[in-house]
């Protein structure tokens, strides 16, 4: 296990370290190479250290950022992920982690290299939070590369991501909560809004929720799965043959009108190498609305029903139950509470264009669709007197800390408050009465009584 230094033919000095044996069971001898021997001793030194520290690194050429993503969304992330999470991911690697630093080697990647990737993003126009989940998505997959001895250290560690602030929540007012369910009750599906505003629930749970899962004589709703439109994966060997007609290479012209009707304009180019247009493999899998578990098991514990929603709730079932007759065979039973005239589940997008309707018809200003259903539960149960321990049972949080975050607070209540301590200090004066203080004496007079009493 001694290491060799010694004076090339070639001028250069050169140094051997065995780091130990390959998977082969060949021996793994490392080389470093410098114009000195002094300059080599340290290379071997240092080499020597990761060796007895258990730190050195895989033999092997490493693989750049771009391949290592790949591997790790591939084969370990989608093993723990859940799927929305793990689309996520490889949106924010595709944009914006492989066009930024994606042809560094991962040994070679440099702290300076994450910071010009952040800052080129914020000049972009990306918010904060934004920059802040890629640098969380790459410290994470740098972690687990730094586990498997791919890299010698961490280099996000050594980074300071933009700090994001929190989104405000802007619940509704009990009179706007009030103005959107009346507003909400012209519409068949009227109690999505009202389970929603009134219960708290996530907008894929109230329109995942199924009839089984429903328990109408206990007053219970069981949210096992929710709702999602989930990306579309191929299912054949080749992907990039796959989309080939539908490839294209060079962004679209000033005044295209290929993509006129679409809200967020021209999509971009594809890269080399696309893999993307999944949805018209014709094998392909894992995509479309699907119902899926929610992320945690505090989040399928039974929610309580109000007990005035349930009349609504069996109206509802009875009422659906004649849409079924009425659609015949073009009904496609999926149990669900919400549906389709056909019987299928709402799409998500088409239930959040719902919800802007009904903001509109109510006159309430844009909100978040979180804004109109879980913040506002949360603060009206809070302003109700409910404590905020009941409120996390209700809300099904892990982290009291993470209610909090959804409660916001009312002036209502700071104002009732504020009018408690003042009445715990000070005795209330009648607003009609007035104190009138009147003097005759001159002021002589009053200096001559004040020298007496001195």
């Amino acid at each position: 296990m001694e290491s060799s230094i010694y004076l090339g033919a070639d001028g250069w000095w050169h140094g051997r370290v065995t780091m130990g044996v390959k998977n082969d069971g060949s021996p793994d001898r490392r080389h470093r190479t410098g114009k000195t021997e002094p300059e080599v001793r340290r290379k071997v030194r240092a080499l020597e250290k990761q060796r007895d520290e258990g730190r050195a690194p895989v033999a092997g050429r490493k693989p750049t950022v771009e391949g290592w993503m790949t591997t790790y969304l591939t084969t370990i992330a989608s093993l723990k992920l859940k799927p929305r999470s793990l689309d996520d991911y490889w949106s924010k690697t595709r944009n914006d982690i492989i066009p930024g630093v994606g042809q560094h080697r991962l040994d070679k990647l440099a702290p300076e290299h994450l910071e010009t990737m952040y800052a080129a993003m914020l000049a972009e126009g990306h918010a904060p939070s934004h920059v802040l989940k890629v640098h969380r998505i790459l410290s994470r997959a740098l972690k687990i590369a730094h586990r498997r001895r791919l890299v010698v250290e961490n280099v996000a560690t050594l980074v300071d991501p933009p700090s994001a602030e929190e989104t405000e929540a802007n619940p509704f007012e009990r009179e706007e909560a009030k103005a959107f369910l009346e507003a909400a009750a012209k519409r068949p599906n009227f109690m999505r809004w009202a389970m929603g505003i009134g219960m708290g629930l996530r907008p894929g749970e109230t329109l995942g929720a199924r009839w089984p899962y429903v328990d109408l004589d206990n007053g219970l709703l069981h949210p096992s799965w929710q709702l999602q439109r989930l990306t579309w994966r191929h299912g054949c060997k080749d992907p990039q043959a796959c989309g080939s007609r539908l490839h294209r290479f060079e962004p679209c012209p000033p005044d295209c009108t290929t993509h006129k009707g679409y809200k967020r304009g021209c999509p971009k180019p594809c890269p080399k190498g696309c893999t993307r247009h999944a949805s018209a493999c014709p094998e392909r899998k894992d995509g479309g609305l699907t119902f899926t578990r929610p992320k945690t098991k505090k989040s399928q514990q039974p929610v309580p029903i109000p007990p005035p929603f349930i009349p609504y709730l069996r109206e509802h079932k009875t009422w659906q139950e004649e849409q079924r007759a009425a659609a015949g065979d073009e009904w496609q039973e999926h149990n669900v509470l919400f549906a389709r005239p056909d019987g299928r589940p709402i799409d998500p997008r088409e239930d959040w264009e719902e919800f802007k309707e009904i903001l509109a018809e109510a006159g309430i200003s844009d909100r978040r669709l979180y804004d109109g259903s879980r913040h506002t539960a949360g603060t009206i149960l809070n302003e109700l007197g409910i404590d905020m321990p009941t409120i996390m049972e209700i809300l099904r949080h892990t982290q009291i800390s993470q209610t909090r975050r959804y409660v916001k607070g009312r002036n209502l209540l700071a104002k009732d408050a504020m009018q408690r301590m003042g009445n715990a200090f000070l005795l209330q004066v009648s607003p009609g009465t007035e104190t009138r203080t009147e003097t005759t004496d001159s002021r002589a007079a009053r200096a001559r009584r004040r020298r007496r009493i001195r």
